[in-house]
Parts: structure tokens; sequence; C-alpha cells
């Protein structure tokens, strides 16, 4: 299969055509030049007599230069206006061999030089085309010479009636064989030059490439990273490690690692870095504590990686830096959280143990009670110790159940009448009053995957916390629908608001309504909410606080219809 053509880009092939027109014009002054030199000398050639038509013929060149230049200007189709200027120039070759002796001139090796230029501006096809029109124009004009149609200028004499057939047949021959020959090798090697000038431009654009997206990884990396060569000279630095030791990289670049960090010279050898001081002993991560320039305190993470480097066969290292300041602070966190659940599994404990004796204390402070009289001021003291015995009871109740949540027990149930059920006992206990108002608003049925026990639970504390808002009555608003502010494509998740008409939160109740142990109400133990709030967790679910615009209280729930 033939290849195509290529095809020339047009400012490659304008800036060949302007080439060519600039040598033609080099090459006709020197020509023009020498025949001046001559005709002043008035030598006679070999190729004949210096005659006007020469000067003509220069002359003609110049002129069509500058019609080149003018049609260049407006010529919108580069690569007919490259084969037009081709073939012209083989007309002029042939003119200046019809002017300097016909089959006597020395001047057929321009043919040559026009085929040479068509291969290099037009490839193969133009090569095949310009030497296809030198042989068709040399023969035809050594033809009509042989045959004194016309009688070229400049001709020395007459031929041997003897080889005058055969010497023409050999010249005509030689010469065209020698364009042809000419055409493939220039254009092989026109081709062969603009493939490796193609593969050349199509490396470079890789590379390129690969420098691009070398420079974006090392820039985009939010990690400080430093190389090393094999003297510890810094020879990378990142904009990360600009950012973590606030050092531009220019200042460092060049210099030696320890004249820079100084805390880091431990880690390296005096001499060469091709080993290091702890080689075998260095974690793969070294905490380190650093100080800025400008005064900021921060952690370090250092890593520590060899560095081979090809030119030279030389060794270096690589050294990854990420600030974990961050990361220790929530270290030291943990640290004090975990201290704290000890803490509290400990006072879980203890309440449990205090719970028992408790209850024996309140069984027989009951049984004296029933033997005084009623008017009797001990039993009035036997009552407050029974009342406080039992308030005492439900705080340590209420904090075992905060410190020490049941176990998820999860099943599937309708989760209307399971609010509807805890409203329904709500309003039978001691707490409800017939001032209160009870709304719903259930837009949905909705079945949920969680723990009823402890959702039922969680809705007692919150009607509590309502009911007891609304001393003087008001509405208890409950609602279920389904959220439709998430983005959540995997769970949808479940949403229920109680709200009373009450006081509402001020702001610093607002603040800490979740915090074990606040409360704003006489008597309270302050572990209503903060239990809401750990069991609503456990439940892989979120609440929060708020007022509403109309007044009150609002306490807002979201639970994955199922936690898996």
């Amino acid at each position: 299969m033939v290849n195509p053509a290529p095809k020339l880009p047009q400012a490659e092939l304008l800036f060949r055509i302007q080439a060519l027109m600039f040598l033609r014009v080099i090459f006709v002054s020197i020509l023009l030049g020498a025949s001046i030199f001559i005709q002043v000398k008035e030598t006679q050639t070999y190729f004949g007599y210096i005659q006007t038509s020469h000067f003509l013929l220069l002359g003609t060149v110049y002129f069509l230069t500058f019609i080149y230049v003018i049609i260049l200007k407006h010529a919108k189709d580069l690569l007919w206006f490259a084969y037009l200027q081709l073939l012209v120039d083989t007309l002029f070759v042939t003119a200046i061999i019809y002017a300097t002796g016909g089959i006597d001139s020395i001047f057929s090796f321009l043919y040559i030089l026009t085929i040479i230029n068509g291969s290099i501006i037009l490839y193969r096809k133009g090569g095949m085309l310009i030497a296809s029109s030198s042989s068709i124009l040399y023969g035809l004009l050594l033809d009509l010479h042989y045959y004194n149609i016309i009688q070229p200028l400049g001709i020395r004499g007459t031929y041997s009636t003897e080889y005058q057939a055969f010497h023409l047949f050999y010249v005509i021959f030689v010469n065209i064989a020698g364009f042809y020959l000419v055409a493939f090798l220039s254009s092989y090697l026109s081709e062969q030059t603009r493939k490796s000038r193609v593969e050349l431009k199509e490396k470079q654009i890789d590379i390129d490439k690969l420098e691009i997206l070398n420079e974006s990884i090392i820039e985009s990396i939010t990690s400080g990273l430093i190389a090393l060569d094999g003297h510890n000279r810094i020879i990378l630095f990142n904009p990360a490690a600009e950012e973590v030791f606030g050092i531009k990289a220019a200042l460092a670049s060049g210099q030696r690692i320890d004249h820079v960090f100084p805390f880091l010279s431990d880690y390296f050898t005096e001499g060469r870095s091709t080993s290091m001081k702890t080689t075998e002993k260095t974690p793969p991560f070294v905490d380190l504590p650093y100080l800025k320039p400008d005064g900021d305190k921060t952690h370090l993470r250092l890593s520590i990686s060899p560095l081979r480097i090809p030119v030279g066969n030389e060794k270096g290292f690589i050294l990854i830096f990420q600030d974990v300041t961050e990361i220790k602070k929530i270290e030291e966190e943990m640290k004090k959280v975990e201290g704290l659940a000890i803490i509290g599994e400990l006072a879980a404990g203890v309440a449990h143990e205090i719970r028992n004796p408790m209850a024996s204390i309140s069984g027989s402070i009951q049984m004296l009670a029933e033997g005084l009289e009623k008017d009797n001021v001990n039993r009035q003291l036997m009552d407050i110790v029974s009342r406080e015995i039992n308030r005492l009871n439900h705080l340590v109740n209420d904090f075992l159940l905060f410190a020490r949540p049941k176990k998820v027990n999860l099943q599937e149930f309708d989760l209307n009448q399971l609010i509807l059920e805890s409203l329904e006992l709500f309003q039978n206990s001691q707490h409800w009053t017939k001032k209160t108002n009870l709304v719903t608003d259930f837009r949905h049925d909705i079945r949920l995957e969680s723990d009823p026990e402890q959702i039922k639970q969680v809705l007692w504390n919150l009607f509590l916390n309502a009911q007891e808002a609304m001393p003087d009555g008001g509405s208890l608003h409950v609602a279920i629908e389904l959220n439709s502010d998430e983005t959540y494509t995997d769970h949808k998740r479940v949403k229920i608001v109680v709200r009373d008409t009450g006081n509402g939160f001020d702001e610093k109740a607002l603040s800490q309504i979740f915090t074990p142990f606040f409360t704003t109400k006489e008597g309270g133990s302050g572990l209503g909410l903060a239990t809401v709030k750990r069991i609503v967790e456990g439940l892989k679910g979120e609440v929060s606080g708020s007022n509403h615009p109309e007044g009150g209280a609002r306490i807002i729930i979201l639970l994955p219809e199922s936690p898996s």
C-alpha cells in the first residue's frame, strides 16, 4: 500500500517557498556577476560567447521574483504556487541551456538543482514531477537541436555524422536517468528527514508533557518534598515544603541540608550522603518539632527514602515532610477522651454500687415512717429523706443510662405507630397536664430499622422536656417526614421534630443544651438531652436543637432508615 503524500503545513510551505525565491536570486546574481566579469575580459568560454540574451534571461529571473513576491502576498493555495515556481524554473533552466549551446551546454546540472528543490519542498511527488518535466524539456530541446529545427545560441560547431545519433541518445539517457535517480534519492532523504522531524517533534511533545506532569505532581503534593544529591545539597524544594518550613525554594536550593535545617544533621553523614548515620535503625517515620521563622511551633513527620540519580550513578535522598500539628492535637484530645472514658466507667460502676444501698435505705426509711405519727416532726424529716433518696435514685438511673447505654437491638417497625404509643403513654403519666395541646403531623408511612426501645427513651425525654418548658400550658408539636435536604443516594434519613411553645433556649443554653449536667431547671439532672444525643449517635443518627421562628424550643432528630 502506497502511503499518501504528506500534507505540508502552510507555515512551513511558505517558509520553503520564500527560501527557494531567495536562493534563486542569490544563484542568478552569481551567474550575472560571472557573466559581467567574462564580458569585461572579452574572453570566450567553454559555453560560448556571452550575449545580450544571457543578461535578458537573468533579468527575467529578477522580474519573475518580483512578480512572485506580489503573488505570494495574496496567494491562498501555496501548494499550486510552489508547483508553478518549480515548473517555471525548469523552463528557465531549459532557456539557459538553449542560450549556452544546447547539446554543448554544461548547465544541464541546473535541472538537478531544481529537482532537489522540488523534493525538498514537495517531497517525492514534487521531485518526480520536476524530474519528468526536466526530462521532457531537456530531451525535446536536444532533439530539436539535433534535427536543426532550432539553432541554440553560443554553439561551437557541428557534430560528426557518425556519432551524432548515438551520442545524442547517450546524453539524453544519462541525464534523464540522473534526473530520476536524484529525484528518488533526494525525495527519500527529504521524507526521511520529515519523518525524523515529526517523530522528534512527537517525542519532544511527550517529553514536554512528562515534564509538565512531573512538575504538576511535585507542585500539587500537599506534603513537603526535598530531594538531595550525593553531597547532601538540596536539588528540589517543592511549594508544600516552602509552606511547611516558611522558607523560599530559591534560598534553599543548592544549600547543604544541614546548613538550612541544622536539626536534620544527625540523620546524615558529614561527607557524602551515600549512607546515612542511622540507615538500618531509622524508623519509617520520624516525628520532629520545628519552629518556623515566624515563631509558630509545628510538629513534622519525616520520611527518608534513597534516591538514585542516573547521571554519574550518584545517590541521594528524598525527604518527605508532613505537618502533623493538627494530628498531634487530635491525639492529645483522644488521650484526654480515653482518660475521661475510664473515669466515666469508674463513675458508672460507683453509681451502680450506690444504687443498691440507696434502695435499702429508702425501704428502711419507709418502714420507720409507718410507725411514726403524722404530726411528728421526725415523720416530716423521714419524708424529706425519702423524697431526696428517690431524687438521688432517679439521678443515678439517668447517669447510668447516659454512661452505659444499652446495646442496640435492631428491629424493623412502624415509626408512626411507635410515636403514637409513646405519646399515649406520656399522656397517661403524671407529667401530662390538660393545659397542653397535642399537635401531630405524620406525612408519610415510615418503616424504620432501628432500636424501638431506645427511640422510646429518646421520645420520652423530649416529651418531658417540652412539658416542663410549658408550666402554664401550650402546644406540643410532633412531626415526621423524610429528610428532603439531603444528597444521600444510598440511604435516606428520617426527620423527627419535637417542639414546644414555651420560652425557648437562651443563648447560653443553646450552646450547651447537649452538655451533660447542664440544666436551667430547678432540680433538673442535666442528663436528659445529653442522653438523647448519646442514644441518637449510637443509632448512627444526628440531633440538633434550636428555637422555632414562631416561638419555643425545637429538637430535630435525623435517623437512617437502616443503619447498615
